[in-house]
């Protein structure tokens, strides 16, 4: 990655970002920017996707899979879909959503399962991902 990126956290940060979420989102994202929020995304493009995001021993499919479980654990529904759309982008499919929302449903709850399957349909609908 550093030969295509460079050795900088915000980009590569930048890039697993754009590779993840796809540049749309990013590009939205990074739109909104002002001086109250401009410190946050830099932040979260160098920790959470340069520093965290770009280790090696997992892949960012595995990523994505734990992602979405702690999402539905903590009932964070908007950066649950957003995960779920992201998901798509690091080769997750559809079926292994729906296993990581049963394994959550058996440790996180039924009520957070059961919020998490509406959503991911919800996006898999605004994707127009076939689910029949």
């Amino acid at each position: 990655m550093d030969f295509f990126v460079g050795e900088a956290t915000f980009d590569r940060g930048m890039h697993v970002r754009r590779t993840v979420l796809g540049n749309a989102h990013v590009d939205r994202a990074n739109s909104k920017i002002n001086e109250f929020n401009a410190d946050f995304q830099s932040f979260i493009t160098n920790y959470a996707w340069g520093e965290v995001w770009t280790r090696p021993n997992l892949s960012k499919h595995n990523r994505s899979l734990i992602t979405m479980a702690m999402l539905i654990a903590l009932n964070r529904q908007t950066e649950f879909k957003m995960h779920v759309r992201a998901a798509f982008n690091n080769g997750v499919t559809v079926a292994e959503i729906k296993e990581v929302i049963m394994q959550s449903a058996l440790y996180c709850g039924l009520p957070a399962a059961n919020e998490a399957i509406h959503a991911a349909e919800e996006v898999f609908k605004e994707l127009g991902v076939n689910i029949s």
